[in-house]
């Protein structure tokens, strides 16, 4: 069937009416969850346009927090490492140097030897100011080899006239005021009164009644009260000079002993063990031609050496020098049983100014070269000063 229409074409015939359709539904977007992410809280708020009468979405819940870690128990403080300050620092080395000394002083102390040289008798001078010691050098070879006797021409005990004697005696006086300490040489061979034994060499007095005999000896004949003692032989010098590694001297003259045979040369030089021990021993030379004069001059000259070089820091601070003459000197000196050795170390501070001019030096004033006899008057001065503590007159002491 066709249809025309005004314009006289073919048209369709209209179609039926469709029934209403249903409103399109969206579907709700949803976001796919990330590996290893838990669901966001905001995928509940997400709605499709258009959606109506749905519950509110409820507030996101905070997040979740670990709980607090639980502290460790608590362990020991650290230890504070502890600082030295400089004041801690200083006492312990003051520690050290006084337990060092303290060992020295104990060492020394019972190691020296000891004997009974000042023991009181009647008539004995009373004490009197200052302080006296009576050094001896004797002719001792005790502990000496024979070999010992040769290298220090110690010469014969027999041709000595046998027994021990003095070659050096000596005292020093030690002043409680200002006046000069004083060291006075007795010459071995003056003529005195020895208790007991009538009148001798005043060195004789030891090899008849050993160093208790000759301090009252050399009481009887000064006045003067000896207050220690100190012994030194042939072997114990000669070693204490070679633990320090010599003395040095200057002489004067070249000295050369007819009896010993030792030779000194002229000069300043560093004497030995042997060269000092022939040096203060000697006599029999052109170059000492007042003999035992000379000889008690020469002594004092090197104890004055001795000493001063000992007590010098090139002594006490080197321990090449320092421990062999610790080891020496037990050996070699010998001293009263009531002495210690601070008496010793007084002695050797007071007698520090011989090389200085800060000691006076000299012998007992003699009649004659022999030295053999004392002047009475000039002798008695010099005591007298010595006792009381004044100041010796230049007369009455021979250089």
């Amino acid at each position: 069937m066709t249809y025309g229409g005004d314009d006289g074409r073919r048209r369709m015939p209209p179609r039926p009416p469709q029934p209403a359709a249903r409103p399109r539904q969206h579907q709700r977007a949803q976001m796919m969850p990330l590996p290893g992410v838990s669901s966001s809280p905001y995928d509940e708020r997400t709605r499709p346009l258009g959606s109506r009468g749905e519950a509110p979405v409820p507030p996101p819940a905070p997040p979740r927090q670990a709980p607090p870690r639980q502290a460790p128990p608590p362990g020991p403080a650290p230890r504070r490492r502890r600082r030295w300050s400089f004041g801690k620092v200083l006492m312990t080395l003051v520690l050290i140097f006084v337990v060092f000394i303290g060992g020295i002083w104990a060492y020394l102390e019972f190691s020296i030897k000891r004997v009974d040289a000042l023991a009181d008798y009647d008539g004995r001078p009373a004490a009197a100011s200052g302080t006296n010691w009576l050094i001896v050098g004797s002719d001792s070879r005790d502990g000496l080899s024979a070999a010992d006797e040769e290298r220090l021409a110690t010469g014969d005990v027999a041709a000595a006239g046998g027994g021990q004697r003095t070659d050096t005696i000596m005292i020093a006086h030690i002043p409680d005021n200002d006046t000069k300490p004083t060291l006075l040489s007795l010459p071995r061979d003056s003529q005195v009164k020895i208790p007991g034994h009538g009148t001798n060499k005043i060195n004789a007095a030891f090899s008849l009644g050993g160093p208790a005999l000759l301090v009252k000896t050399v009481e009887g004949v000064t006045g003067l009260r000896m207050d220690h003692y100190a012994e030194i032989g042939f072997g114990g010098f000669a070693n204490i000079v070679d633990a320090i590694g010599g003395v040095d001297m200057c002489v004067d003259k070249e000295m050369h002993d007819t009896f010993t045979n030792i030779d000194i040369k002229a000069g300043c030089q560093t004497l030995d063990g042997r060269s000092a021990l022939g040096f203060v021993r000697m006599r029999h030379s052109s170059a000492t031609p007042r003999s035992d004069l000379d000889r008690v001059a020469n002594q004092r000259k090197f104890i004055g050496a001795l000493v001063s070089q000992i007590a010098s820091p090139g002594t006490l601070l080197n321990p090449f020098d320092f421990f062999p003459l610790l080891s020496s000197a037990p050996d070699a000196l010998t001293m009263d049983s009531g002495d210690h050795v601070h008496n010793l170390a007084g002695l050797a501070i007071a007698m520090r100014g011989i090389s200085s001019n800060g000691v006076l030096t000299g012998t007992v004033p003699v009649t004659d070269g022999s030295a053999q006899h004392w002047d009475k008057t000039k002798s008695a001065q010099l005591f007298d000063a010595l006792k009381n503590d004044t100041t010796v007159p230049p007369t009455a002491v021979v250089n």
